[in-house]
């Protein structure tokens, strides 16, 4: 047994290798990245000659684990909370194929949006799918339950949804770590239709899914993972779920709670172990991270003459993350006072990094965009979605992977023409050339701005599936090679780039402009580790 000081994402990533993994898959986002990461760095992992490498995005992250485990052996993908729903549908399809070998789906869910366009809710596609679901409550349960997943994956022949949110994906704490399992032997499914989603047969292996509830529920009691502990002050009941009872131990000396507690990590929710809760106690206080999912299903099926109290009644707060203070609130408890650095620590709002590329990109769409009116420029996610901010202002939009080339289809559609689509090399790859080949079948009149960088920039700089092939993605959609322009945003070539644009512009369809310089932050790594390989030899 050896003892590791590991964030809760290190913490899977090691559960993961040591419960055999063959391969993880994966499209980086906060707050999920550092666990590929860990793997791809993990001696463990390379000597074994696990699968690692970076995929175009969820869904085909997704796809390739269930091909892995189509073939016998044990897979894991991860994403973040937003990704799941790129992964979506072959994510819930892959309730009813089932699984052969083992098969975690980690999901890192950003309540408080510290880095997400929303606050959505994991546990939701678990209950949807009909999925076990497991929600550590610290480090030591994220290594231990990663293992477990593994092991229930492969009892009851389904995936399970592993979910964490950010406090605890990047926070630290010592983890006793077990031995390694080995790795399964390739062997295909006994029934070589299972994973052929023909109607008749998922109607056969949807029901054989409803028919699992029961014993996957029952699980939930036995594993230890569900704990109902007793007090003796049955005023209020309290249910915690997963990071939640962390913080519910936080407020108590000794993390003794004098009130009787249900601790639910482990999903579908044990009704029978709610039941004894509700039946022993005056009030129920729900504890969960996230959306109210767990409360709406109390005050769905539970006889409603004692209070229940959460998120929907006003005692959590509805938005944002859990914490010990909201928790001691909800309690009537005195809130612990820290040090108030609103009062002392000057906001700073997030920007690019100095001497980026991007600067120069937008800086010259600005100039080439004034003879025309504002709120033209429709934006993707990455480092370049900082342009929106000032002193920039160059962006109208951001609403998801992808979403800048077919959003600006439809302005121009709609008489906004010339409407800009801007997006990143990484993004391209990811969901943004499906929409340029609408636009091209459409002859839309759209100018788009690939910001290339060469790396996956936002998220600390993974490799880019579209490096070195983005030009000829776009010549393989459609694209007219006289209106497939490459500019270099240097300052020093910044009235040469404003011709190329305004130029673009004015063109009666789709133009691509590649805007391609290396990101700031790889480059100084890639310098730096030349400087040291030559300083060593």
């Amino acid at each position: 047994m050896q003892n590791l000081l590991l964030l809760g994402d290190e913490a899977i990533a090691q559960g993961a290798i040591d419960a055999g993994i063959s391969g993880v898959y994966a499209y980086p986002g906060t707050p999920s990245t550092e666990i590929t990461e860990y793997i791809q760095a993990s001696k463990d992992a390379q000597q074994r000659g696990i699968r690692s490498m970076w995929s175009a995005n969820e869904k085909t992250a997704m796809e390739t684990a269930i091909g892995m485990s189509y073939a016998g052996k044990k897979s894991l993908v991860c994403m973040k909370h937003v990704g799941l729903n790129v992964a979506a549908d072959a994510f819930i399809n892959s309730a009813i194929t089932g699984a052969n070998g083992g098969l975690v789906v980690l999901s890192a869910d950003d309540p408080s949006m510290h880095s997400s366009q929303n606050e959505q809710d994991s546990r939701f596609y678990g209950k949807f799918s009909l999925i076990p679901v497991m929600e550590p409550s610290n480090q030591q349960e994220a290594y231990d339950m990663t293992r477990y997943a593994f092991e229930l994956s492969e009892k009851f022949e389904i995936p399970v949804l592993l979910r964490v949110t950010t406090r605890l994906a990047h926070s630290r704490a010592g983890v006793k770590r077990l031995g390694m399992a080995s790795e399964n032997e390739l062997h295909l499914p006994s029934n070589l239709r299972q994973f052929v989603l023909l109607p008749a047969i998922a109607r056969v292996q949807y029901n054989q899914l409803l028919d699992k509830q029961n014993a996957i529920e029952e699980d939930g009691i036995t594993s230890g993972y569900n704990r109902y502990i007793d007090a003796d002050n049955k005023s209020l009941g309290i249910i915690a779920c997963g990071l939640g009872y962390n913080y519910l131990i936080e407020n108590f000396e000794g993390g003794k709670v004098p009130y009787p507690v249900l601790k639910i990590s482990q999903y579908p929710a044990p009704r029978a172990m709610i039941q004894k809760l509700y039946d022993s106690v005056d009030e129920i206080l729900i504890l969960e991270e996230g959306y109210p999912i767990l409360e709406e299903l109390l005050r769905g099926y539970l006889n409603l003459d004692k209070k229940v109290l959460g998120r929907m009644s006003g005692d959590i707060p509805r938005a944002g993350e859990l914490n010990p203070n909201i928790v001691a609130k909800a309690l009537g408890m005195e809130i612990a006072r820290g040090f108030d650095t609103a009062a002392t620590v000057k906001p700073r709002p997030p920007q690019l990094c100095d001497g980026c590329g991007h600067w120069d990109s937008f800086g010259a769409l600005n100039e080439a965009l004034k003879p025309y009116s504002g709120g033209r420029v429709l934006s993707d996610i990455g480092c370049y979605t900082l342009s929106a901010l000032p002193p920039l202002q160059s962006i109208n939009s951001c609403v998801d992977m992808g979403a800048s080339i077919t959003m600006a289809i439809g302005a121009s559609e709609a008489g906004l023409v010339p409407a800009v689509a801007a997006i990143g090399d990484s993004t391209f790859t990811h969901s943004g050339m499906t929409g340029l080949l609408d636009a091209v079948n459409r002859k839309a009149k759209i100018t788009v701005i690939i910001n290339d960088n060469s790396t996956t920039g936002m998220t600390g700089g993974q490799d880019s599936s579209a490096f070195g092939k983005v030009e000829d993605i776009c010549r393989g959609l459609g694209v007219e090679e006289e209106h497939l322009k490459i500019m270099k945003p240097l300052r020093r070539n910044f009235e040469e780039n404003v011709k190329i644009i305004s130029k673009e512009l004015e063109y009666d369809g789709v133009s691509v402009i590649v805007s391609r310089r290396e990101c700031v932050q790889t480059l100084a790594r890639r310098m730096k580790l030349k400087h040291l390989k030559k300083t060593d030899a």
